[in-house]
Formats: C-alpha cells, structure tokens, sequence
C-alpha cells in the first residue's frame, strides 16, 4: 500500500484508502508497542481502536461470513519504517517516518503488505515468507537454529543479585541449585558485571556504587573488560596467581559439570547510556541527545525512558560500531563465555537524527552485531532483549533466532511501580498475554523466550506452568538459597536439561480476538506440540491490564473472579510446526489435567469445562 503526500517530509501519517471497518461486523487483533521497548496485544473492532505505533493487525469478519481473515503488516521502505494506527473517523492510518528531519520523502510503494487467508496460523506464516523474499533483509525462524541454551535449566543473576552481582555468590548460587536436584545448564550472569561510571567521574573510577536498580541508567562504559569484582577474582588452586573472568568462568564449568553455558548482558550501545567518549581504548563516542517520535510520546511512562532521555547516550558512529563489539565480544569469548544477552535494543530510533535515520543506523548496528556473533558466538549465542519493534525484526533477525517477547517478569518485592500492592498478581497476567500474543508474529524471526522468573512467588506455579507449554528457554532468577524445588522439579531434570514441546505456544482460536485481562469472562488459552501428542494451557490472567486513557497498565479487579470455559481437542492446531501431527479418523482421545492429575478419554466432538480462580491455570 502505498500513501502520496504533495510535499516531502520526515514523517507520513495517511490513511490507508478505503479501509475503514466500521460498515463491517470485524474482530481486531493488534500488537502495539505500550513502551518504547515491547508491544503488548489489543483488540478492537473500528479503525478508533487501533493503537499508534500497531505492528501488527489481523482482521475477522466473524465465522460464516465467508470473509477470510485478512493480516496488514507495517513494513519497511528504502530509509523509512511504517507502523499502523486509528484515528476518530474510524480510518486505519498508516504512519511512515525516518526517524530524520534530513530524510524526506512524498511517495512510497510498499510500506504495508496485506495478506489474506482462512487459516490466521497459516496466515501469518505466508505473509512473513512473502515479507522475507521482498526485503530480503532477515532469515526466518525455520531457517535457523536456536542457541543450545532453548534445552538448559538455566539462572539469571538479575533478581538474585541486580547491581551487586559477584563471583562468589554466582558461585555458590550455582552450588545451592546443584544440591537440591536443579543443577542448571546456563547461567546468565545480567547487568552488574561490566566497567562503568558518570560522565563526572574520572575515567578510572568505576561506578559501582550505583546498586539500585535505576541507578545505572545515567553510567557510560568506560572498558570493555569486566569491572573490579570479576576483575579481581583469584584462582584459589593456583595460589591466586591467575585472575579475572575467564579463570572465574573457567571454575564454574569445570566446578558444575552441568553448566554448559555461562551468558552475559550488555546493552545494544555498550551499556545504558552507550559509551563515555574520550576513553583511550574504546572507539570514539558522540552524547546524542534521544528524542521521542510523536507515537513514542503517547507509550507508557518508563524509568528507562527518562533516564536515558535525561542523560543522553554515547553513540558510537555508525562507520566504527564494529569496533565496539569486536572489542567487547573478542574479550567475552577469550574469557570463555558463550553467549550475551543483548538488551536496550530499540534505543537507536531516539538518536537517528544525525545519522541518516532510523533504518540506515539500525542497518549499520546490526550488521555489525551479526558479524560479531557470528565470529565470537556461533552466529546464534544470542537473547534479545527490549526489541519490540518491527525495525529489529524486519533489519537484526539475520542471524539472531532467540528473544524475549514479553515484559520483563516483576517480582514480588518490586511489583508495580506505581506501588500497587495488587500487581504481585495481574502484572503476572499481563506478563503471560504479552508472550502468548506477541509470538503470533515475533515468533516467526526469533524463538519465543518467555523470560525469568521466580520459584518462590506467590505466582511461581501459574509462571511455571507457562514456561513448560512455552517451548522456549526455562530459566530462574531465584535469590540465592530461596528456590521451591518441588516446582523446580516438575520443570528440570537431573542433568540439567529440560522438557521442551517442539514448537512456541500461542493463543487458541477462540481467544484470538478476545480480552483475557480485562473483559472478566475470556480465559487465555495457549497450545502447542510435543512429538506425539499436544498441549494445552488454560490460565486465569483477568485482573489488570491496559488502559488508553491513564496511558498505562492498570489493575482492574473488578474483573478479577471465577472464570469458565470450553476446552477441545481441536483446539490445539496439530498441522503446525515441524512435525505435524495427524489426527484424522482418531476417535478417541486421552486428556490428562496434569494439576488435577485426572485422565478422561474424550471424543473429538467432547468439550471439557474448566473453572478457574484468578491466576490459577490447567494444563
């Protein structure tokens, strides 16, 4: 589809030629980004219900009207990125910027692509196989392999420790899991680890005082080797005469035979706020100051977000950002480690100005991150993070085939941070239908990683439950010593692996179009396959969720209570996948409700009943 406008500028906001829904009856599906850094689900039903910044919208005119379902795509033109939104005459707009007042432009020929078919499984997987062939600028899911990492147990230091990570309790968190039955196979050592300090500060103090969450934001790297902590690690079996990372990582694997993986995290511009300019032995720096586009305004305020904004990022130019990570990830790997989580992604559009705008910036960084992955880490030891966003997806997915497709878990101890006491609970809702519905698209550039969580919340069963029917990564960020491994047990074997269905869950046909945070009545349910035999998972999510007019996700207990529904075999898509799985002429199906350890044959025509309490689940 392609808007006109009669003179050239920076940013295109057109309706899209007759579309308007409204003389329709249609279900809206959409994905929109609520924060700068990840896209939640909405569902609507006029062209006013689309949210800015929508990055994905499906359409059904509602079954026995013989309409198909029909997909709009926001993709990528030359230097400009599109995205969808509504607005109060019930047209859906197409908004189309470069991200630069320098790059302008009038006329575009193929900025969303329409697809339209009668399966929306099947749909969306043919438009993104038509979207690769015409951009030709990312590799599908099913032509690459996850990292190894998508079959280990794994811990996250993030939750356990935040600022204050160190080599002795990664050690000995590791030891406490390996006692009790759960040894991991990866260990995530997050943010904490690297050189960093103020712009104020001299270049040789490190800015480890800053221990609060939040705190770091504002820090530049000031090396790329590890900070004092890791630094400073002694080989106790060779009289401390060796040091640093690599001899801490070293003992780790040879110490836990288990760990087969030791990742770390970094920043997609080297750290928060990118790179401190002027060090001797990092790349030259620019402080760009991050501007938010008119659709970024209207996202969810975020601490992130402000302390970025506030303090500016330090920009490594494009032509030199392959200096960046080859001297990061040239030490990582010498050190022995794996992998890098790679967070902070979608940063670059607020500093394109300069730089020919958001899609040449996004292409220079990127190529330079897939090389570099691809030279140090196998071309896949990577989990993305904080990328929603079509640009990451469309332009960095060459190579990258794992990523979080949610918000980041809350804890109980941060819970929300408009400090309310319920979001212990319906933040962990939201958590599972960002992850459920996002895959619907995501999951066709980057496997479905569902993110982190804790055993000991008030919630780490419904968490639980999800992660194992989520085909994706299992990983903890238990404070040291306080694990259930009676959960954990149900999740990890003895060797450190774990049980993982073969392809992503996603949300079942009859919730596609559906509310199942804050309409009090629809039940998320989500599928997927193993060898022989499907999953389904029925959760209780209601209680919380987005709201337009407050610009936030908001408790809604209102809506909080008892919720039913129908369950059938058949609503779990056996043709998907790898490995489809033929049910033709079955007449007889054994169910097994793992939590209420009940077996029932059933008919293809049978519907099972389940009633659940808030943030209760089935699988």
């Amino acid at each position: 589809m392609s808007p006109n406008l009669s003179k050239p500028s920076s940013t295109v906001t057109k309706h899209i030629n007759g579309f308007n829904p409204s003389p329709f009856t249609l279900e809206e599906l959409l994905s929109f980004r609520f924060k700068v850094w990840w896209t939640t689900h909405w569902v609507g039903s006029n062209g006013r219900d689309l949210e800015t910044e929508t990055q994905f919208l499906m359409l059904d005119s509602g079954s026995g009207s013989g309409r198909p379902y029909v997909l709009f795509l926001p993709i990528i033109e030359g230097q400009f990125r599109a995205s969808l939104q509504g607005n109060q005459d019930d047209n859906v707009e197409v908004c189309v910027e470069s991200g630069s007042s320098e790059v302008r432009g009038d006329s575009y020929d193929s900025v969303v692509y329409l697809h339209a078919g009668d399966d929306p499984f099947l749909l969306v997987k043919e438009a993104m196989k038509v979207v690769r062939a015409h951009m030709g600028t990312f590799n599908l899911l099913e032509e690459k392999t996850p990292p190894g990492i998508v079959d280990k147990f794994g811990w996250c230091t993030w939750d356990a420790f935040y600022l204050t990570v160190h080599p002795r309790g990664v050690w000995e968190g590791v030891k406490v899991l390996v006692e009790g039955g759960c040894p991991p196979g990866l260990v995530l050592i997050d943010d904490g680890w690297q050189s960093i300090g103020h712009d104020a500060d001299p270049i040789t103090k490190e800015g480890m005082n800053q221990t609060v969450a939040g705190e770091q934001m504002p820090c530049r790297l000031i090396k790329f080797e590890e900070n004092y902590k890791f630094r400073d690690y002694e080989n106790e079996k060779e009289g401390g005469e060796k040091k640093g990372l690599g001899v801490f990582v070293r003992e780790l694997k040879e110490g836990f035979k288990t760990v087969e993986y030791v990742y770390v995290w970094h920043a997609l511009c080297g750290y928060w706020g990118g790179i401190r300019p002027g060090v001797p032995g990092l790349p030259e720096a620019v402080v760009e100051k991050p501007k938010l586009s008119p659709g970024l305004e209207t996202t969810m305020e975020d601490l992130a977000v402000d302390k970025i904004v506030n303090n500016g990022v330090g920009l490594v130019p494009p032509h030199l950002v392959d200096q960046m990570y080859e001297g990061l990830h040239s030490h990582l790997e010498a050190a022995g480690i794996d992998g890098v989580k790679v967070d902070v992604i979608h940063l670059l559009e607020l500093v394109c100005e300069k730089y020919g705008g958001r899609v040449d910036l996004a292409k220079a960084y990127f190529k330079a991150l897939t090389a570099s992955v691809r030279k140090h880490f196998k071309g896949n030891g990577v989990i993305a993070s904080m990328e929603h966003c079509n640009d990451f997806m469309l332009l960095g997915t060459e190579t990258i085939s794992l990523g979080r497709v949610g918000d980041d878990f809350w804890p109980a101890a941060i819970s929300d941070p408009n400090g309310d006491p319920n979001s212990t609970f319906w933040l962990q809702g939201c958590h599972m239908v960002h992850c459920a519905y996002n895959s619907l698209w995501m999951g066709n550039f980057i496997h479905p990683d569902w993110d982190m969580f804790q055993s000991t919340h008030p919630c780490a069963a419904f968490h639980a439950a999800s992660r194992a029917i989520s085909g994706g990564p299992i990983y903890v960020s238990d404070r040291v010593g306080e694990h259930n491994f009676e959960l954990l047990k149900t999740l990890v074997l003895p060797d450190g692996t774990i049980l993982r269905c073969e392809y992503y869950a996603l949300p079942t046909r009859d919730c596609l179009f559906a509310d199942p945070l804050h309409d009090g009545k629809t039940m998320l349910k989500i599928w997927n396959l193993n060898k022989y035999t499907g999953v389904l998972g029925v959760f209780n999510c209601q209680g919380g969720g987005w709201f337009r007019e407050a610009r936030s996700n908001k408790c809604a207990a209102e809506f909080s209570h008892l919720v039913s529904t129908k369950t059938n075999v058949k609503d779990i898509e056996w043709n998907s996948g790898k490995n489809p799985i033929s049910i033709e002429g079955v007449q007889v199906f054994a169910l097994y409700f793992s939590q209420a350890k009940k077996l029932v044959l059933s008919s293809p025509s049978d519907r099972e009943e389940v009633s659940l309490e808030p943030f209760n689940l089935s699988l």
